[in-house]
């Protein structure tokens, strides 16, 4: 009993959110100094040099594709579906680990999150603008992008609803929809100290008109937690059936290797896999580049990396019950297409494999803590889980669509010039359309930081140095 009694005090607190010695005043001087003062502009020059290289480089291609049309893509029949629809889904699956750490992790009081979730939602919003860019150039004729809505018009014509891009068009408006409210609500206190801070005039006028009045009262902060709980709970239900309604567009159809009920949880999971790897690829070089290590601490990268290893278990198993299924429906398509000449023994063996190894493997070094908390080997990681899950999409859709149920209609795909270009661009827009977010908003939340600062001092026995309104308030 006496063991028992004592085995309370063995416990050891989590570790801090925030390096200790911070107070309210320093967390807000040294977040907003990075938009307001703006140091290492060289960096910040770097970064915004090669996104507005790579963005050029996308509206050449784009310019080709409009003036020449698709052929000038690798799609082929029957691999109509190219790097069109295999990057539409990559870039999906990346903008769901902001939506998973802001509004899940707030939900399950999770204060880890708050380091990261201000730059994971606009991680968000930048990997769904990437991914809108696909449909509508593969459509052929994008300009008429707007038949896909069911918008009133004269012959009465409605959308075709058995169309999965009719399906995407909704799931994915919706999701960048109720992700753009949740992250600008999370914004509004941070743009109020933005303009109390702001010492030129055009600034103070535009965080102060984006601020909407905030002065940070008590029925202000009420109407703010209350909206933003809200939002997250609106925002939750989406991580599930926004990548649950883009696996339906291949598990709808019939072609071998598509047609399983394993796609929706599988997409689901491996895009919470790849999306924290791609936190961990921004956050990383960022917490180097601007100082943050007191904010984006060694406990935040393990707890992403422990969730990058979870997910990447969950979605092995996705791989093991695809062959299983395959072996045990006693279908000899699906039967060729998982454990035949199909995937692993055909002509893109070298991609199956190299998913593998990105995707299952790799992962496994992440139960050895101490590369969990390594900077360089967990980005390095991040980079092959983020490759890897590119390739996954191009497993699925090349060797289904290249080799289905006729022998006579096969036919070999690759990307050609322009389909490299379209997708290197969308990775500059990515880039330019990131370090726009840095120049000019908060990366890290400062409101929520000095929520931190308070519990912190609550959790030393100093709380009641401080008031509640010196914690949410601008501190000068």
């Amino acid at each position: 009993m006496a063991n028992l009694d004592r085995e309370p005090s063995r416990r050891t607190a989590p570790p801090p959110s925030l390096a200790p010695g911070h107070t309210y005043g320093s967390v807000t001087s040294k977040i907003s100094s990075l938009v307001l003062l703006r140091p290492y502009n060289w960096r910040w020059a770097v970064g915004m040099g090669i996104g507005t290289s790579l963005v050029i480089l996308l509206g050449v291609a784009v310019f080709q594709l409009l003036s020449l049309g698709v052929g000038i893509w690798g799609v082929n029949v029957p691999v109509m579906w190219g790097f069109a629809i295999i990057n539409f889904v990559w870039w999906i699956g990346i903008g769901h680990a902001g939506t998973l750490i802001s509004a899940i992790l707030l939900l399950l009081k999770q204060e880890w999150r708050t380091s990261i979730n201000r730059f994971a939602e606009a991680m968000t919003l930048f990997a769904v603008a990437c991914a809108g860019v696909f449909p509508l150039l593969h459509m052929g004729r994008p300009w008429k992008f707007y038949w896909l809505l069911p918008y009133p018009n004269t012959m009465a014509l409605l959308p075709q609803w058995r169309s999965p891009l009719v399906w995407d068009v909704f799931a994915v408006s919706t999701y960048a929809t109720v992700s753009l409210l949740f992250w600008y609500v999370g914004l509004i206190p941070d743009l109020a100290t933005l303009r109390d801070r702001a010492k030129s005039r055009y600034a103070q006028l535009v965080y102060g008109s984006l601020a909407l009045g905030w002065r940070g009262s008590a029925r202000h902060w009420a109407r703010y937690k209350s909206a933003y709980v809200l939002l997250a709970g609106l925002a939750t239900p989406l991580v599930v059936s926004v990548h649950s309604v883009v696996a339906f567009d291949f598990a709808a159809a019939i072609i071998p290797g598509w047609h399983t009920t394993i796609f929706p949880p599988y997409f689901v999971a491996g895009a919470i896999f790849s999306g924290f790897a791609m936190v961990l690829t921004l956050c990383i070089p960022l917490r180097a580049a601007f100082d943050l290590r007191d904010f984006i601490t060694d406990w935040h990268l393990d707890n992403m990396a422990k969730v990058i290893l979870a997910t990447g278990m969950i979605v092995g198993y996705g791989y093991g019950i695809e062959a299983f299924i395959a072996w045990y429906s006693g279908n000899p398509f699906e039967q060729f297409m998982l454990l035949g000449k199909g995937r692993p023994f055909g002509p893109y063996s070298y991609a199956y494999y190299a998913m593998l190894t990105c995707n299952i493997l790799i992962p496994q070094f992440l139960w050895i803590p101490a590369i969990r908390r390594n900077p360089v080997v967990l980005w390095v990681i991040s980079i092959l889980v983020n490759v890897g899950m590119w390739l996954e999409r191009y497993v699925i859709v090349v060797t289904s669509l290249s080799q289905d149920f006729l022998p006579s209609s096969w036919a070999m795909y690759s990307g050609t010039f322009w389909d490299w270009a379209t997708y290197i661009g969308t990775l500059g827009l990515f880039t330019f359309l990131l370090f726009l977010f840095i120049r000019f908003l908060p990366v890290i939340a400062i409101a929520e930081m000095r929520e931190l600062v308070h519990e912190s001092h609550e959790r030393s026995g100093q709380g009641h140095g401080h008031s509640g309104a010196e914690a949410h308030g601008e501190t000068r």
